[in-house]
């Protein structure tokens, strides 16, 4: 039987060796890629329109949905029409999407790509809180703007959004994770956003409003899985 020379030995285990540190950097590196970050006190800064910044966020939870809440916060000066939060499947681009209509104060609610709009009073020049909620049994739809109740709206009575979905900040989902359109880009701050698999009662959505996020088991921006395209920032807040 033939045995390999010593040195013949030694000079492969060397290079062995020198080959780990990079295999334990591409370990190290894919364990990481959806690693929880707690984002308190921070926000997403899209510094400009575009159509290829964008955040994907990545559930906790991931099932159909037979009722949802999402809250979140922003602060931008555009006037034409954005996307706050768009949740598409491979069925349908807008399973659910919170959007700002072209040069209106109208925000829309889609689930199933059929929407309720909402009438939200203009305010001064600030940060604003939204809460949109939606249960399929009852087929109500409800916005909280800046803690106060938007007139409640029919939606999908019956429907269940389904799961294995892309979520995406700062840009409208026209396709399952792309075809985005510049001019429905967000340009400003997002932050302190919160998912829940049920709808909150009014007591619960005030909390949240105050700052006391319980226990959301879909997405939690204190313990928040995302991947950044293009010219994303994460800064400080501006707000309180």
């Amino acid at each position: 039987m033939f045995s390999p020379p010593q040195d013949l030995i030694e000079q492969k285990w060397r290079m062995n060796m020198k080959k780990l540190p990079l295999c334990f950097l591409v370990i190290l590196s894919l364990s990481n890629a959806f690693a929880q970050t707690d984002l308190s006190g921070k926000v997403i800064v899209f510094p400009r329109q575009s159509q290829d910044s964008y955040v994907t966020l990545i559930p906790h939870l991931e099932k159909p949905l037979k009722a949802f809440t999402v809250c979140l916060k922003f602060y931008t000066d555009v006037t034409r029409a954005y996307s706050l939060f768009s949740f598409a499947t491979q069925a349908l681009d807008n399973e659910i999407l919170l959007y700002h209509e072209r040069d209106s104060s109208n925000f829309s609610l889609l689930v199933g790509n059929t929407g309720a709009m909402f009438q939200v009073p203009e305010a001064a020049f600030a940060p604003r809180h939204f809460c949109a909620s939606w249960e399929s049994e009852s087929g109500i739809a409800e916005l909280w703007v800046d803690g106060k109740p938007m007139v409640r709206k029919a939606l999908q009575r019956g429907y269940v959004v389904q799961n294995q979905a892309k979520i995406i900040l700062g840009q409208d989902q026209d396709s399952f994770g792309g075809t985005f359109d510049e001019k429905q880009s967000l340009v400003g701050d997002i932050g302190d956003i919160f998912m829940w698999d049920f709808a909150l009662s009014p007591g619960e959505v005030n909390s949240v409003y105050l700052g006391e996020a319980f226990s959301p088991n879909v997405l939690d921006w204190t313990k928040l899985k995302f991947e950044q395209k293009g010219y994303v920032v994460i800064k400080p807040k501006l707000w309180i």
